[in-house]
Parts: structure tokens; sequence; C-alpha cells
């Protein structure tokens, strides 16, 4: 037995919330509907410029877990704050919600922790505009044996291979999982990320367990329609799962392949759709539930998640997935 169902290993980031209208958004020379990395001064702007905003603890992969300690499992969270204002409120939100945060704050240091500034428009896309400040410097001393090596599931950020100490951290997390019997997967994080990564993620696809990603991801990452990417994808992973924005995901493992339709409906804020997909996917996984069952779990996490405010879920998962049938 484990310690832990499933450790996070990602970026620390206070997900700082607004609703706005397209024309402040164009009037801030914001590129819409996706996360851009910005340097601290224009983190400082963007984060003036918001009222009447609402601060959670955020990093799409600790989303996931916080969706994942929502539906009962256990769960802890590998990521870098410093102790300040906003890493005392990360690292206490964490808790608070069920979730292990192992590594404390750091002490001193010149970078502050981590934030990303979201505005979200009235027809519910995100603009997320994210400072890395100290979650940047996440390394390998950062994942602790008794930690990576206490979980059935790991779920690592792609984002991590932006930096290079990222690289390692997530390299040495993987293998002490792996190392122990459990199972390691990773999350695309988006088509710039595949780009930039591109090399490596071949690689990772083909040494991890399951891989998840959206339709553009895995176009960018075979450089391909997303038919041919596909087809490539079953070859070299174990588990593959595609979800196309609102359309059915595709999920396969072997010769099996799945579709799972979606429920469509209008969003409030699609910030943390991706992320709690993962959560209910990963939930199916955890507890043995066939590939389609996992599927639908994650679409209907999903589907909660974007029918209000911010990016983790407002009620009860399990009842929810008891309501609909799934357990």
């Amino acid at each position: 037995m484990k310690k832990y169902d499933v450790i996070g290993i990602g970026n620390a980031i206070v997900d700082v919330f607004t609703k706005t209208d397209d024309n402040f958004i164009e009037m801030m020379g914001i590129e819409k509907g996706i996360m851009q990395l910005v340097e601290r001064e224009r983190g400082e702007v963007l984060y003036a410029a918001m009222k009447d905003h609402v601060q959670v603890p955020g990093g799409s992969v600790a989303n996931t877990i916080a969706g994942l300690g929502n539906l009962g499992l256990r769960t802890a969270f590998i990521g870098r704050v410093r102790d300040d204002t906003l890493g005392r409120f990360y690292e206490n939100g964490m808790v608070s919600s069920g979730t292990d945060f192992p590594n404390p704050p750091v002490t001193g240091g010149e970078l502050p922790t981590s934030r990303s500034m979201i505005f979200v428009s009235p027809d519910g896309e995100r603009s997320m505009n994210t400072y890395l400040g100290i979650s940047s410097e996440l390394g390998p001393d950062d994942v602790a044996d008794d930690i990576a090596g206490e979980t059935a599931f790991l779920f690592l950020e792609g984002y991590l291979y932006d930096k290079p100490k990222g690289k390692q951290a997530f390299e040495r997390a993987a293998k002490l999982c792996r190392r122990a019997g459990g199972k390691a997967g990773i999350a695309l994080s988006d088509p710039f990320c595949v780009d930039r990564h591109r090399k490596d993620f071949h690689r990772l696809v083909k040494e991890l367990d399951y891989v998840i990603g959206n339709q553009h991801e895995w176009s960018s990452l075979y450089q391909s329609d997303i038919s041919s990417a596909l087809k490539q994808a079953a070859r070299d992973a174990d588990i593959v799962v595609c979800t196309q924005s609102g359309d059915e995901v595709i999920l396969m493992r072997g010769d099996e392949s799945v579709t799972v339709p979606v429920r469509r409906v209008v969003p409030v804020d699609a910030t943390g759709a991706g992320d709690q997909f993962a959560a209910g996917f990963l939930y199916g996984l955890a507890t043995g539930q066939s590939l389609a069952t996992a599927g639908r779990m994650g679409c209907t996490a999903a589907s909660e998640v974007i029918s209000h405010f911010g990016a983790r879920p407002e009620i009860d998962l399990k009842a929810l997935f008891r309501k609909e049938a799934l357990i």
C-alpha cells in the first residue's frame, strides 16, 4: 500500500481571476484564450489593473490534484513557493483542501511566489498571463525519495520542461515513482510548450504510462493532422487521451479505442476544464475503471468546473459521479 494514490508535480501558482470584456483585453495587449508567460514588470502592471479579483491556489497539475482530493483520494503536490503572503496562502489552501504540500515555503531569495493573472471574457474564454517567479526554480532537490516513491500514480506538468531544473525535477520524480512500481504520466500543457520540447516529449510519450493532451497539442507533437497524430501516438504510448474542446474525447490503449461524448454547455469560465478532466480521468485509472468510464468521469468533472467561476470543483464530484451512474 502506497502512502498516496496520486501525486502531482508542477508550478505552484496563485491564480488571480477577474471578469473583463474584449475591449479591455485588446487595450492591454493581452492575447485572448491562451496562456502566455510574462516578466515581473508586466505581471505587476496586469495585477494592478485587475478589479474585484479573486485569488485561489492554482497551477494546472495542482488544480488536478485538488480535484482528486475532492474525490477522496490521498494526494500530495510537489511545488515551490516563497515564504511571503501569497506563498503562505498557497500552502494553507492546498493543505486545507486535503492535499499534502511537502515542501515548506522557501525563506530568503529574491523571486516571489508565482501568480497567473486570468482575465475571463463574457464567452467564458480565459486569457492567462503567468509570472513564474519562484516556481521556475523547482528542481530535483525539491523531490524527496519518500514522497515521489510513495505514490500509485504520478502526474507531471509539461510546462516544467521550460526550465532545466524543472526538467531534472520531472525526470527524478518519474524515475522514483516507476522504480517503486507506480505509474507516471504527463499533461502536454499547450501546443507552444510542445513546440519548444518536441524531442523530449516524443521520448516521454514512449517511456511514460499515460499521456493527456488536446487535439492541438497532439497535432503539434507529431506535426500532422489529428487523425495521423493519434495513429502514431497509439503506436508510441501505453495510454493516449485526446480532448477536443467540446467535442468527443478519444482514449486509446493498445488495440482498444473508445470515444466519449461530451455534454455541451455554455461555459461560465473555461478555466480548469482540462485540469478537471484529468482529475476525473485519473480517478478512473486509480480506481480500476474502464477507459470509457474514466473518460466519462473526466468529462463530468470538466462540465462541473466550467459551470462556475474558478478552476476547482465546488461540489462533491463523487456525488456527481453517483448521479451519473459512474460509481
